[in-house]
């Protein structure tokens, strides 16, 4: 197996460990005759696994007495698994599951709770699925990925609603349980080695349950996954992935190279209170590195935001190149692996996070060249918005009269203040009240301000409106809230990324410019002049967002009444804002909302850009502009 290729066909060869000459390690020993794991190296083919037994371990148990006798005098005496059951991981007794059947207090109880699908013990390694492939699987994780978001918000919506609070449990632990009733968790027929097709190195993820559901990690707690032995094909556990959070004070973390702290022997509040033991998935890092099997590395980070308080980023493929044992800070036997990163991946997530969270604060520290400007908009904007350019000396973005919202005919505010009606809602809008009534009885936002589903039209609370600015209804009006930067491209001329993660549903901002009317605008396009058309900004690929009929079986999807086709062009070629950069994308990442707030002419909505997925900090935005033949990989306006 290449160490560099993970993607070529492997060839698992067996090889010894090294040779520690301290006393103060110990080099986990080779068992006898050992016989490699059997896997797969194409999808979706199948392999047939016949159970077999590990193997004695003893040397093991009698080396490690010898060495560690002393340096662990006074703690009880470490013990090592019988060879019977070192590394049999006894297997649930599962059951197929019950469909969900809902009911009016609670569309999410179930008549009678299902077992979970179990896994599967086939091994595969997934490779040259080609650029169609990769994208079948993105849009596969994508759909499902949205699944587990509109899941999660609606259970908490519906626990606000019928005042339920807690009781049932945290709604990310939740809607994985519903999602695995439903056979919704990705992967479950496969054990996959290596790079799980569709995940991408960089992306990101808010709850350690959604790793189970992408297939990305299969351990709802322990940080390592692996295949039991009593499930492998030679009788040994293979580690597949781990997760690095800082839960074990004796792990080193060094980006390229991890010295990575096996599991178990801690309490109840982290600290390791005894001696770790070669079982489970320590006994799963310890043959990967003997047959040279790849893991996947996720990476846990503290991380305020309005969802959760931490995220997990995949960081790629690492080798574990050595292991042993020692004496762990708190005195306990400890087991210790080295990862060292395959090269040739991308940039870590990791280090992405880091450097767009120092960019915020201090961007001299780590780009003294290349800004142009600290603030394009001139402080007309909520944060900054940074100009970057290490490619040549472009100025553009500089020439153009920075807008923050769309100038409409003043017509139509007139209309707005001789008809104005608005809500009651003195302490924030809430069910029943006039506003919501406006949006078919719901809002279409949640509590933190996330897009619930998209629709054809919002209304948004109003100057007529007597909620305060802080309404969950008043979400597009309060400006750009995270950190953006224009930035040249060599391959799409001039783009736009956040230094902020961005959820999905999160607002961006508005795309502005001047409105024109269909007359104003032919008689600007006689004279060449390129004008952004919002009527042509499409979504279609979106239109199932908040749909949750494949988890809920009652559920039925929001109707909407038809808006008119949306008939003006917008002018962007003296004054405009950072959305005009975005690049064109037949497969985007940025959502068009159209929304109402200021007026209420049904023909001239203000368009707002929602994070369509998690995206990463430093992740180019993209829009689909619509007419594939009308616009080019990059709009004119930009070039």
């Amino acid at each position: 197996m290449s160490s560099h290729d993970p993607s070529s066909t492997p060839m698992v060869i067996p090889k010894l460990e090294p040779t520690i000459e301290s006393t103060q390690t110990l080099p986990l020993q080779p068992r006898p005759d050992p016989q490699p794991p059997i896997f797969q190296n194409t999808p979706p083919s199948s392999v047939s696994v016949e159970p077999n037994f590990c193997s004695e371990f003893n040397t093991v148990a009698e080396t490690f007495r010898s060495a560690f006798a002393e340096r662990l005098k006074g703690h009880d005496d470490v013990t090592v698994l019988d060879s019977q059951t070192g590394a049999i991981v006894p297997v649930e007794d599962e059951t197929d599951p019950v469909p969900y059947s809902g009911n009016d207090a609670s569309p999410s109880v179930v008549t009678r709770r299902p077992k979970p699908q179990q896994r599967s013990s086939e091994l595969v390694r997934i490779t040259d699925v080609g650029p169609e492939g990769e994208r079948q699987f993105r849009e596969d994780l994508r759909k499902v990925r949205m699944i587990y978001d509109s899941l999660r918000i609606f259970l908490i919506m519906e626990d606000r609603v019928h005042g339920i609070g807690g009781r049932r449990g945290r709604p990310d632990s939740k809607v994985a349980s519903m999602m695995k009733d439903c056979f919704l968790w990705l992967h479950r027929d496969k054990r996959i080695v290596g790079s799980i097709p569709g995940v991408q190195v960089g992306d990101i993820f808010f709850f350690r349950l959604e790793l189970c559901v992408v297939g990305l990690h299969g351990q709802t707690q322990a940080g390592i996954d692996f295949l039991t032995g009593s499930l492998s094909s030679n009788g040994e556990p293979i580690a597949t992935s781990v997760i690095v959070s800082g839960g074990y004070e004796d792990d080193d973390d060094q980006g390229d190279v991890i010295i990575y702290t096996g599991h178990g022997g801690q309490d109840k509040l982290g600290r390791q209170a005894e001696h770790q033991k070669l079982e489970g998935g320590n006994l799963g890092m310890e043959r990967s590195m003997y047959y040279g099997i790849e893991v996947r590395v996720i990476r846990g980070f503290k991380y305020e935001n309005s969802v959760s308080s931490k995220v997990y980023v995949y960081d790629g493929l690492f080798r574990i190149v050595d292991s042993w044992f020692d004496v762990g800070k708190s005195g306990f036997g400890v087991f210790k692996f080295r990862l060292e990163r395959i090269e040739g991946q991308p940039e870590m997530g990791s280090s992405i996070l880091k450097l767009a969270k120092t960019l915020k604060t201090n961007p001299m520290s780590v780009r003294p060249s290349g800004y142009i400007s600290f603030d394009i908009s001139n402080r007309k904007e909520n944060v900054p918005v940074y100009l970057y350019n290490d490619i040549d000396d472009d100025k553009e973005p500089l020439y153009y009269e920075y807008l923050v919202k769309t100038s409409f005919p003043p017509c139509l505010f007139i209309q707005q203040s001789n008809g104005a009606s608005g809500c009651n809602c003195t302490s924030g809008c809430s069910s029943g009240c006039l506003c919501a009534s406006k949006n078919g009885g719901e809002f279409a936002y949640d509590y933190n301000g996330n897009l619930i589903r998209q629709r054809p039209l919002i209304f948004e609370c109003g100057p007529a409106c007597q909620c305060p600015p802080n309404c969950r209804n008043r979400v597009t009006q309060k400006g750009l809230r995270n950190s953006l930067e224009v930035f040249r491209s060599v391959e799409t001329g001039w783009g736009v990324r956040s230094l902020d993660i961005l959820h999905a549903g999160a607002f961006i901002c508005e795309y502005v410019g001047v409105a024109l009317t269909r007359d104003q605008a032919n008689i600007l396009t006689m004279n060449g002049d390129t004008l952004v058309y919002p009527a042509r900004f499409s979504s279609a690929k979106w239109a199932a967002w908040g749909d949750l009929s494949e988890v809920l079986a009652d559920y039925e999807r929001p109707s909407y009444p038809e808006i008119p086709p949306i008939d003006f062009a917008m002018d962007v070629s003296k004054m405009r804002n950072v959305a005009c950069y975005i690049s064109h994308s037949t497969d985007p990442n940025v959502i068009v909302q159209l929304v109402l707030h200021d007026h209420n002419n049904l023909m001239f909505p203000r368009v707002m850009l929602f994070a369509a997925e998690n995206i990463p900090p430093m992740t180019e935005l993209s829009l689909d502009y619509g007419v594939a033949d009308e616009w080019s990989a990059k709009l004119a306006i930009c070039n």
